[in-house]
């Protein structure tokens, strides 16, 4: 089972990279997705260019404009700083995909589920845990989401994707998955 988060971590944190690489690459487009401070391959660029220049296909969207939504999309977890529960601006990009696709679809539900690492105690991890689920269910709903979409848990320092006690595990442990 660790494995397989492992997996969805390690896919998630591709997609980023890959959503920043198309982002950066367009000088037109300065939206908060360009300000994730991660840099382009060339091979990245120069197939988000040729991308953006296709054709509309029928959804109002450009080729490189869908790809950065299905790529939004895809981002399922959402990290924090330490005992931080406010949104990056990465997070902020993507969960407007997520409210669209959430407003497109009345009937589609999200789950909310806070972690916190393993610093603090049990009590106030939970709690940390919940307020991070809490903003990106606030966020949501600034965006049009209906409440009625939305359920928020915590699981504070119980769930851990990496049990390691280094910073870099405990970063990849501050998170909100969207199931």
């Amino acid at each position: 089972m660790q494995t397989f988060k492992a997996f969805k971590l390690g896919m998630a944190l591709m997609m980023a990279i890959a959503l920043a690489s198309c982002a950066s690459s367009d000088t037109e487009d300065m939206s908060d997705s360009s300000d994730m401070g991660m840099e382009s391959s060339s091979s990245a660029a120069s197939s988000s260019s040729a991308t953006s220049n296709a054709a509309d296909m029928g959804d109002g969207l450009t080729a490189r404009e869908r790809q950065q939504r299905d790529d939004s999309l895809a981002m399922t977890v959402f990290y924090f700083e330490f005992d931080r529960s406010d949104l990056s601006a990465e997070a902020r990009a993507a969960l407007v995909h997520h409210a669209n696709y959430l407003k497109s679809n009345p009937s589609a539900r999200y789950r909310l589920e806070g972690h916190a690492d393993e610093r603090g105690t049990r009590e106030y991890n939970l709690a940390l845990g919940e307020r991070r689920a809490q903003a990106v269910e606030r966020y949501l709903q600034v965006q049009g989401v209906s409440s009625n979409q939305l359920e928020t848990i915590s699981y504070g320092e119980e769930n851990p994707v990496d049990t390691r006690t280094t910073e870099a595990a405990y970063a990849l442990n501050r998170r909100v998955e969207v199931h």
